[in-house]
């Protein structure tokens, strides 16, 4: 009786009608270092999960997918915790209209598994398949984390861990982790994302917002090839369809937002991935905040969304600089003024 209340408690608190823009939110977190050890319950689980988008998002959203970070994507993330809020979105009709999910990290690799099974999945129980226009992705993890690799070797203790790769995953984890809880970790690993769900049959924009800036003093990209946000590199975040050291998520613009050519930039992408906002300002974890933290830049201006409405942002090309030190920056209209999160959602409200 206990686990059924729980369950209800849970199922019944992620709905609400507090939403403001054309498309009902669903939010989809991502990875939690610290549930690995604590294991938490059905409840604590959603009490993590209130408490991953408290800083903005919470109150903008219609649902949530509240997964736990100890268990595995294809185990009981998906069948105990993501399988039940699709149900009931089918069954209130909350995206009969079109909605939008809204993911960060590894909810990006959680998302791409959802996306190529729940039509299947609920019309095998009766159901309408949800009506998803896009997604939009901070900070995307679903090509993998080298750091979820090597995380995995300090678990296992491979012989040739050195010191400095214990204290980068100690940074990324709050604590060296145990063999015996490594849960959403395998899944993480670079390889085994890029396995999941590679090339999903249905037609969604995965709208990318990337960030390059470290909030673990640089240690952890030591660890990480190309450009990256403390977290994931590049090749992930910006959706590439094959591992390197990219520099850029376009060819014509660097995370800076300096107009030049990009040796190193992501040229081949993931199916329906496209980068749109970047910053070498924002973190892995503070592109979600409410903080703004400085200028933001753009890789694509716009996509459609699978009901064909425009989904985009301004920006302003800037010179600074004199004679053959002048340059040319593209700047994302407000973003002196709001975070990534807030531009983002204002776009939502055009």
């Amino acid at each position: 009786m206990k686990k059924m209340l729980a369950l209800l408690l849970t199922t019944g608190s992620l709905f609400s009608n507090s939403h403001a823009s054309d498309y009902p939110i669903v939010l989809v977190h991502g990875f939690q270092p610290a549930q690995l050890a604590t294991r938490p319950n059905r409840f604590e689980v959603e009490q993590d999960g209130s408490h991953y988008w408290q800083d903005y998002w919470l109150p903008k959203a219609s649902a949530r997918i509240d997964w736990p970070s100890h268990e595995r994507i294809t185990g009981r993330i998906v069948s105990d915790y993501a399988w039940p809020v699709l149900q009931q979105l089918s069954r209130q009709g909350t995206c009969q209209n079109g909605c939008i999910f809204i993911t960060h990290s590894t909810g990006d690799l959680v998302m791409r598994y959802l996306l190529d099974n729940q039509a299947l999945w609920l019309e095998n129980a009766g159901l309408e398949p949800l009506n998803i226009v896009a997604t939009l992705d901070f900070a995307g993890a679903g090509g993998g984390s080298e750091l979820g690799d090597l995380a995995i070797n300090v678990a296992t203790g491979s012989s040739w861990i050195d010191a400095a790769l214990r204290f980068a995953v100690s940074l990324w984890l709050g604590e060296t982790p145990s063999p015996a809880n490594l849960g959403v970790l395998n899944d993480l690993r670079v390889n085994t994302a890029r396995q999941l769900a590679a090339f999903p049959d249905a037609r969604i924009p995965r709208i990318r917002m990337v960030a390059a800036s470290n909030d673990y003093f640089g240690t952890t990209g030591l660890f990480l090839p190309g450009t990256d946000d403390g977290v994931v590199a590049s090749h992930s975040s910006c959706g590439a369809s094959t591992v390197a050291a990219f520099n850029s998520c376009s060819g014509q613009v660097g995370f800076d937002g300096k107009l030049s050519a990009q040796s190193k930039a992501v040229t081949s992408f993931m199916p329906y991935h496209y980068p749109m906002l970047m910053s070498d300002n924002y973190s892995h974890n503070g592109i979600l905040t409410d903080r703004q933290r400085g200028q933001v830049t753009l890789a694509r201006a716009s996509v459609n969304l699978t009901d064909q409405t425009d989904y985009g942002f301004g920006s302003d090309d800037i010179s600074a600089g004199w004679w053959i030190f002048r340059s040319t920056y593209r700047v994302v209209r407000g973003s002196d003024q709001f975070s990534m999160s807030e531009l983002v959602y204002q776009e939502l409200l055009d």
